[in-house]
């Protein structure tokens, strides 16, 4: 996925001399992930800049750049570091084309890695996505494989909208996959059907789509046979995606490794019960982390597995 990512920056970057990125140790360093090695000597310290550690100042620094017609990426090192410059993301830059009657769109793509299972501990492990989708005037955009991180962020950088593009930094390097050539774009707000199944619904992104396809592929034997959803695009969501897949199958399981209490399952259950009640034959059931600071030494517990995943998956068919 690293790969990928680095990819397509180095795709739009080639194809617009207005794409420039921006962050802290991107430049030399390539990112403390790497995400951005090697650009720096391809398109030089004016287009890949370093930035003092100030997250406010790169976010606030982009919006103003875009306001004049560029086109940055700036790269906050991990989404629990982002809250400085918070304010500048939902009061100015998720504002600006409302406000501007659409005169100002402002491309913005702000990229950030997020959640755990690198033994980053409680600064470097949370999943904050929901704080963004609740906010109008973002795209969240969350990739689960390098073909969709390169196609999910080449679209976003080219979108008129600003995009958080949160990036899963358990599999940056743990998930690999054929990606296309060239300027290979994913759209935004459009679900990935991951496999097709007629006796649950589960919908997921991001890191949690391995464990919950490893979950729905062990079921097959005890003749359990799960539909499994990519989301990628949490704002905007692909509704259409998740009501046809729930009105044929009638049963739901959500997964993500955010806090349980008003985690965007929760979205995901209201919108089922607004718009799919009538074809639900069970409950909406939710495989999260838990509603406590990201421990460290009990990471492997607090993130949802295989099988706890499961385990959500037979109790909703055995509902019914």
């Amino acid at each position: 996925m690293v790969q990928a990512i680095n990819r397509a920056l180095r795709t739009a970057m080639a194809a617009d001399p207005e794409v420039l990125l921006l962050g802290e140790d991107i430049g030399v360093n390539g990112g403390v992930f790497r995400a951005t090695e090697g650009l720096l000597k391809e398109f030089g310290s004016e287009r890949v800049i370093d930035t003092p550690l100030s997250e406010t100042g790169i976010i606030g620094t982009a919006i103003g750049m875009a306001l004049y017609g560029l086109k940055p990426v700036a790269e906050i090192q991990f989404l629990d570091f982002i809250y400085p410059g918070f304010d500048q993301i939902v009061s100015e830059l998720a504002k600006f084309r409302y406000r501007s009657g659409g005169q100002y769109p402002c491309h913005v793509v702000i990229r950030s890695p997020y959640g755990g299972g690198i033994k980053g501990g409680l600064y470097h492990s949370q999943s904050t996505e929901v704080y963004f989708t609740h906010t109008a005037g973002l795209k969240v955009v969350v990739p689960s494989t390098p073909a969709d991180a390169q196609g999910l962020l080449l679209s976003a950088i080219f979108d008129p909208d600003p995009v958080m593009f949160l990036e899963p930094k358990r599999i940056y390097r743990a998930v690999t996959g054929e990606v296309p050539e060239g300027d290979h774009r994913v759209p935004i707000g459009k679900a990935r059907n991951v496999r097709e199944g007629h006796d649950v619904s589960v919908f997921a992104y991001g890191a949690m789509i391995p464990p919950a396809t490893d979950a729905c592929q062990s079921l097959e034997a005890e003749g359990i046979s799960a539909e499994l959803i990519d989301l990628r695009t949490l704002s905007p969501l692909d509704t259409s995606a998740v009501l046809g897949s729930v009105e044929k199958t009638g049963r739901a399981v959500v997964v993500h490794e955010a806090a349980r209490f008003c985690g965007y399952g929760a979205e995901i259950a209201a919108v089922l019960a607004e718009k799919a009640f009538y074809s639900l034959k069970a409950p909406v059931a939710r495989v999260t982390g838990f509603d406590t600071p990201f421990p460290y030494a009990l990471e492997n517990l607090y993130l949802p597995n295989a099988a706890r995943i499961r385990e959500a998956i037979v109790a909703t068919v055995k509902a019914a």
